[in-house]
């Protein structure tokens, strides 16, 4: 693909929009154009380049090989640009947007964040939570905490903890039998979200093959620190990451009773578009949390 001498920076601003939104429609109304108007500058590009860059099907646009190999690279190059812009006129570093699962937030970024908005008392943060798995390109976020393997496309992952996981309950509730000596004992209890594959797999490697889940109450209260907060008021036997509960561990609130800790292969990682990655807030925050759990930076 050869570009000639004198780039189309607005075909390109538009192609970067379709591409991203993966509409023609979306890509006029945030850049408040008709789609007449960007139809014409996304083939005046394809004029420009010799290549179809767009896939044009009823009501779908795909990007074409040539495309996909274009939109990253002209993503990271207005990236690049706006934050070139904004340091010039005093605005960069304002505002940190972060995604983060509820547990991890409340149990770990909530009681951190301070420590880093002490040392860059420039960035404002903003907290959004959610179980769900955002789509960088149509919600506002720079950096997301997500549970998983770290093999997202497009986004550049590091991985920040290992995710264990362990029942766990109030030292209260475990005396209602005279307490908890073996893993068949929890099946005397109430087990917070029976429906969770986490306790099967846990049974299965404490030596209980079938523990009779399948017929008890599947509730689910939708994030794991609502069910700690339940085992701590004596409602049950939940199965939680124990590194998020050391002070209740420590005051006596929770008790483990066992020390197998299984994992199912996802952990806790830091993820952002890859044609972000040179973004300043981004990278203030990368290295700040990587430092905080000890992992390498790159």
């Amino acid at each position: 693909m050869k570009l000639s001498k004198r780039f189309p920076l607005n075909a390109l601003r538009v192609f970067e929009a379709a591409a991203r939104l993966g509409s023609f429609t979306r890509a006029g109304e945030e850049l408040g154009m008709t789609q007449t108007a960007v139809s014409y500058q996304i083939k005046l590009l394809e004029e420009t380049t010799g290549e179809p860059l767009f896939l044009r099907r009823p009501r779908q646009i795909l990007l074409t090989e040539a495309g996909e190999q274009l939109a990253p690279k002209v993503a990271e190059a207005f990236a690049m640009l706006q934050e070139a812009m904004a340091s010039i006129s005093g605005d960069a570093e304002t505002t940190l947007h972060i995604h983060s699962t509820p547990t991890f937030a409340s149990q770990w970024l909530a009681r951190h964040i301070g420590t880093f908005q002490l040392k860059h008392p420039k960035i404002a943060v903003r907290l959004a939570t959610s179980a769900s798995i955002i789509d960088f390109a149509r919600e506002p976020a720079d950096i997301a905490i997500r549970v998983g393997r770290g093999n997202w496309p497009g986004l550049r992952a590091h991985m920040l903890m290992k995710m264990h996981f362990t029942p766990m309950l109030s030292p209260a509730l475990a005396a209602t039998i005279g307490g908890v000596h073996e893993p068949a004992d929890l099946l005397k209890l109430r087990i917070i979200d029976a429906g969770d594959p986490w306790w099967v797999q846990w049974f299965q490697e404490a030596g209980v093959a079938d523990p009779g889940l399948q017929g008890r109450p599947r509730s689910r209260l939708g994030a794991q620190s609502f069910e700690a907060s339940a085992a701590i008021a004596g409602q049950g036997v939940a199965v939680l990451t124990p590194e998020f509960y050391a002070d209740d561990l420590a005051s006596g609130q929770l008790i483990q009773p066992f020390d197998l800790l299984s994992t199912d292969g996802s952990d806790y990682w830091i993820a952002y578009p890859e044609n972000r990655r040179h973004t300043l807030r981004i990278r203030a925050f990368r290295d700040w949390i990587l430092g905080e759990f000890g992992m390498p930076l790159e």
